[in-house]
């Protein structure tokens, strides 16, 4: 009995060992209170003081760049679930003591890629062959400096400026005069790829939780649900995955057949695991309209 009881011990611990060395995160000491956006609506432009509908030049307008969030907290990189993102030594050497929030980027549609990269084990630490050669903070705030967004973009720009990192880079911040320019922004970034905008007015502070002063502005909405349930394919897809029964955090239980590669049907999501959908508003009984696959939810 005691000797089987040591076999069970170390093989659970070679598990253990095992995963700590392939899991790409580790858990942080604390997870970091970060600020979250809304959805951009006329509505909410219209209630900031002295504006009206056609007025936006109060705001720094970005690219809301796909990629994967990150907090920065002076002398490691963080997820916003609270797990330390596992780099390459190099990526983050020279980085400022300076907490800062940013995306872990690697292009426009290049989500998949970037998350594949991340996930990699064990890491490379040669610059020429890692794939995070390819990688980039990319700095959209500084939640520590207590002044207005306009002053923090100012900040942003010092810090940049006096670090030594190739890896480290500040998202573009530009004011734009009216709706139309806005939306002419919006459909050039669509056009490239891009998944939309994001708008913080330049007098806010920075408010851990959902914040009315940061607004983020797409050509569809996007949320999460845990799949549940699968559906039998039809005609081309027999045998195959046909559709997708989710359930979402409000407890809406619904399907989702359409957005799915051959092989994503071949191999759908398991069950149990949180996949994030596209749809277009909501129906009178709070179900997603017209709702598709995107991908398997983002690592936290």
């Amino acid at each position: 009995m005691t000797h089987y009881c040591r076999v069970i011990s170390t093989t659970t611990l070679s598990l253990l060992l095992l995963l700590l060395t392939i899991s790409p995160y580790t858990k942080a000491v604390e997870k970091p209170h970060i600020q979250k956006s809304l959805s951009f609506s006329k509505g909410a432009i219209k209630k900031q003081p002295e504006q009206n509908s056609d007025d936006i030049s109060h705001y720094y307008v970005s690219e809301k760049l796909d990629g994967m969030r990150g907090y920065w907290n002076g002398t490691q990189l963080i997820s916003r679930g609270g797990n330390l993102i596992k780099t390459p030594m190099w990526f983050t050497q020279n980085w400022p003591q300076t907490p800062m929030d940013g995306e872990l980027w690697l292009g426009r549609n290049t989500f998949q890629l970037l998350m594949s990269c991340i996930k990699r084990r064990p890491i490379v630490e040669d610059q020429q062959s890692s794939c995070w050669a390819n990688v980039r903070f990319m700095v959209f705030d500084l939640p520590k400096y207590n002044h207005p967004f306009s002053k923090r973009v100012q900040q942003m720009q010092r810090v940049i400026q006096n670090t030594k990192s190739h890896y480290l880079q500040m998202i573009a911040q530009e004011h734009l005069p009216t709706l139309a320019a806005l939306n002419s922004k919006l459909n050039t970034v669509i056009a490239m790829q891009g998944e939309g905008l994001m708008l913080h007015l330049a007098s806010a502070y920075y408010q851990v939780g959902r914040n009315k002063a940061l607004l983020k502005l797409k050509r569809f909405d996007d949320a999460e649900a845990t799949v549940i349930a699968y559906t039998e394919g039809k005609g081309k897809y027999i045998g195959m995955m046909g559709a997708l029964q989710v359930k979402t955090e409000q407890g809406v239980v619904f399907k989702i057949g359409s957005g799915f590669s051959d092989d994503e049907r071949k191999n759908p999501p398991a069950i149990g695991s949180i996949i994030t959908y596209k749809f277009n508003g909501l129906t009178q009984a709070g179900v997603p309209r017209f709702a598709r696959f995107w991908r398997i939810k983002r690592a936290e």
